[in-house]
């Protein structure tokens, strides 16, 4: 039997717990969904600094981690809206990736941090910055 990681619980737990007070059903919804309505989230990323700019991690590998990093702006953004449908977004992977068997090359993706370039974030060049 496969283990959940400790931070898989809290993300479920929390997506769960949001989900009953929001009084919506609690339903899977599709990835394409989620991906759409956090790409939504982000818009733009319009920024006046670097100081706006974040990253939040998207997806689940099958070895674990995030599938990737979106550059946001908190200019225009609700950063617990975007954390939350990351988290919905990162179990609901997960939990098509546990049904379907789904492997993945196990390779830990690094958080570039983001920056603001041109007015909008951008994703940055080097190690973790501001999330």
């Amino acid at each position: 039997m496969k283990t959940l990681p400790l931070r898989l619980y809290g993300t479920v737990a929390l997506c769960t717990f949001l989900t009953a007070c929001s009084g919506v059903a609690a339903t899977p919804i599709a990835v394409s969904t989620l991906k759409q309505q956090l790409q939504a989230e982000i818009g733009d990323a319009a920024c006046d600094s670097a100081q706006q700019c974040k990253t939040v991690a998207v997806g689940h590998k099958a070895c674990g981690g995030p599938e990737g990093y979106l550059p946001w702006s908190s200019k225009r953004s609700d950063g617990a809206k975007i954390t939350w449908l990351a988290a919905a977004l990162a179990a609901e992977s997960q939990s098509q990736t546990i049904k379907s068997g789904m492997v993945s090359t196990c390779s830990m993706v690094l958080d570039p941090g983001a920056t603001c370039v041109a007015g909008h974030c951008a994703p940055g060049q080097s190690g973790p910055v501001a999330r």
